[in-house]
């Protein structure tokens, strides 16, 4: 079997990332028949109950994936997505999953996970949390420019000029670094947002400012980052370009304002560099103060324009109140919080502890931390700056920090560092809570600690992030 054999399949199961799990029927124009039946099938684009032709598109020894060519016989659990982009576009997974099904489905991969990667067994997993809100849901979108628009198979076939091949504002194609789906509506962010969005398109193209290219690396534009405050009615437009044009930027500021006067703050982020990230070498302020505020549960948080901030102001206080449920605080404890970002967890808890250090390796995070630690009249709480991919056990010693009885971690997708977990090993709290947006390092991790000195007591995923294979999950670990 070799890559673009085309298979008949059984979806029977689903699987981590949003994808289907097969069970061969039929091999259609393959060269070894018979080989394709050892191996496992991953179908992305696929739910239990197809029954569909898949493309072959990668083979390794025990398992191959594969993308839908077409479905013979449509599941059950389908239904019709709201975007007409789904399926293009790579934001949403599962938009024509129902929603139920969604959360049922990633319950199952965390106990899947956690079983198969972290080795445990007889696992207490409680409910997950699933979303109040499954469209509309997120407080920030990064939108990209591009000098090469991504056709559809129709546009190619055509024969015909294409115009506005050269110009796109949307979302990149999955796996396309270089191509723009060109969008004019999101399901995911405001309908105000959906505005902007294309407003800031006709404006630039009736001017005819150029979108940047990564492969000459020129052209003007680079990004449009839309940030929503859902509870204090606070909106930014973040404009990421190349260089200063102080004459067109103020052009667009006045437009811009015009048309939406509800926004409150505009910045224009300078990116000189070659890469393609959407935050600049600089910042210029055009409009309000350069920061927007949101709140979660009472707590009151400044966000700049390239900080962190949970991206569904909502479901984070719903994640960070199952924290809070895990440790049962008594009052008295002395917490860590790594990986502590602008504070958002530690000003959360603070009422409910003697004193939280929390200890951060981005420094802007830690200014936007310090920044909110005053909003708030925290007055336990102490950020430190301090490389996480390092042991930061001499950070602590060199701060004379009482020795911790509850550690708090959420790290990024990629998880703790080896250093990490064995500096929270050597310090050996009473209690660890690990939240994480990946199970699967996530479980490499407590597999770690719990070959050490803890006890993996439960887990409760929470969801964030609908209509998508993403997960965020808590973690209890006793001593």
């Amino acid at each position: 079997m070799k890559k673009g054999d085309l298979l008949e399949l059984e979806i029977t199961g689903y699987a981590f990332e949003g994808k289907g799990v097969a069970k061969i029927i039929k091999e259609l124009h393959t060269q070894n028949e018979g080989n394709a039946k050892k191996l496992v099938v991953f179908v992305d684009g696929s739910y239990p109950g197809d029954k569909v032709i898949a493309e072959i598109k990668k083979i390794r020894s025990s398992y191959a994936e594969a993308k839908v060519k077409e479905i013979l016989t449509k599941s059950p659990l389908r239904i019709k997505a709201n975007c007409k982009f789904f399926g293009v576009c790579g934001g949403c997974k599962s938009q024509d999953l129902n929603y139920e099904q969604q959360i049922k489905f990633k319950e199952e991969q965390v106990k899947d996970i956690f079983e198969r990667i972290g080795g445990f067994s007889n696992l207490e997993i409680e409910s997950i949390i699933p979303a109040e809100k499954i469209f509309f849901y997120r407080n920030k979108m990064e939108y990209s420019f591009a000098d090469k628009r991504w056709l559809s198979e129709d546009e190619i076939g055509s024969m015909q000029e294409i115009p506005d091949k050269d110009f796109a504002l949307g979302l990149h194609i999955p796996g396309l670094y270089d191509k723009v789906l060109d969008i004019d509506g999101c399901w995911l962010q405001s309908e105000v947002s959906n505005g902007v969005l294309n407003f800031t398109r006709d404006f630039f193209k009736s001017q005819q400012i150029l979108p940047y290219s990564a492969q000459k690396h020129i052209g003007f534009l680079r990004n449009l980052v839309i940030k929503q405050s859902f509870l204090e009615n606070d909106l930014m437009i973040n404009l990421v370009v190349s260089e200063e044009n102080e004459r067109l930027l103020i052009q667009y500021k006045e437009e811009l304002l015009t048309r939406f006067p509800q926004i409150t703050t505009i910045v224009y982020n300078i990116n000189k560099k070659l890469s393609q990230v959407a935050y600049g070498d600089y910042e210029i302020i055009s409009h309000g103060s350069g920061f927007i505020y949101d709140l979660i549960g009472k707590w009151k948080f400044r966000i700049s324009a390239n900080s962190f901030f949970q991206t569904n102001t909502s479901q984070a206080e719903k994640l960070y109140s199952t924290t809070l449920e895990f440790a049962e605080f008594k009052g008295d404890e002395i917490v860590y919080d790594l990986y502590s970002g602008a504070g958002t967890i530690p000003i959360f808890i603070s009422e409910n502890v003697k004193q939280i250090y929390g200890f951060e390796s981005v420094e802007p995070a830690i200014e936007d931390a310090k920044v909110n630690i005053d909003l708030n009249n925290v007055t336990n709480f102490e950020p430190m700056l301090v490389d996480l991919n390092k042991s930061f056990i001499p950070i602590i010693q060199e701060n004379k920090c009482q020795r911790p009885d509850v550690i708090i971690a959420d790290p990024p997708r990629s998880g703790m560092n080896p250093k990490t977990v064995k500096d929270i090993l050597e310090l050996m709290p009473k209690k660890i809570v690990y939240i994480s947006c990946n199970p699967a390092t996530q479980a490499r991790d407590i597999k770690l600690l719990c070959e050490g000195s803890y006890k993996l007591i439960k887990l409760r995923p929470v969801d964030m992030f609908p209509h998508t294979y993403h997960i965020e999950n808590v973690a209890l670990l006793q001593l």
